[in-house]
C-alpha cells in the first residue's frame, strides 16, 4: 500500500513531528497547519473513513484525540478547538486514510464555526420530521 499516513504509522518515513502514539493510533503535526498546534490523529491501521473504521478501533482513536486536545490546551492555551473529519474527496479529504483534525483556535484567528462550511440556506425542504424519519435508527 502506498498510503502516506500508513508509511508514517509504520515509521517508514522520518517524522520528528509525531506527538503521541498508542497501540492503535498516532498523532502528528499537520504539515500545512491552519493554526499553531494543528494536529492530525490517525488509526495506525488503514481505514479510508469513519464508516470503514472497526468498532473496536473507535475508543483508542478518540482517546488519542482527547489526549492530544488536553495536551494542546495545557501547553499552548488556545481559546478553543475545532475538531473534525473531512470524509471523502468532495468534503476535502486529500489523503485516503481516516484522520481527525484537532485545530487549536485563538482569538482573532479569522476562523469560523463548522456551520460556515456549507452555505445552503434550505437543506430541509422536506421538513425536519420527514428527514428524521428517514434517518432514524431503530433499536
Amino acid at each position: 500500500m502506498d498510503c502516506l499516513f500508513c508509511k508514517i504509522a509504520r515509521k517508514g518515513l522520518p517524522s520528528d513531528v509525531i506527538v503521541y502514539e498508542n497501540d492503535a493510533a498516532m498523532a502528528f503535526l499537520d504539515i500545512h497547519p491552519l493554526s499553531l498546534g494543528h494536529t492530525l490523529v490517525i488509526p495506525k491501521i488503514h481505514y479510508e473513513n469513519i464508516i470503514t473504521l472497526k468498532e473496536d478501533e473507535i475508543t483508542p482513536l478518540f482517546s488519542a484525540v482527547k489526549k492530544i486536545t488536553e495536551q494542546l490546551m495545557k501547553v499552548l492555551s488556545p481559546h478553543g478547538f475545532t475538531i473534525g473529519i473531512n470524509h471523502g474527496k468532495d468534503a476535502g479529504q486529500v489523503v485516503d486514510h481516516l484522520h481527525i483534525h484537532v485545530i487549536p483556535r485563538y482569538l482573532g484567528d479569522g476562523g469560523r464555526s463548522i456551520h460556515s462550511i456549507i452555505q445552503n440556506s434550505s437543506p430541509y425542504e422536506e421538513g425536519l420530521h420527514n428527514i428524521a424519519k428517514k434517518i432514524r435508527i431503530s433499536q
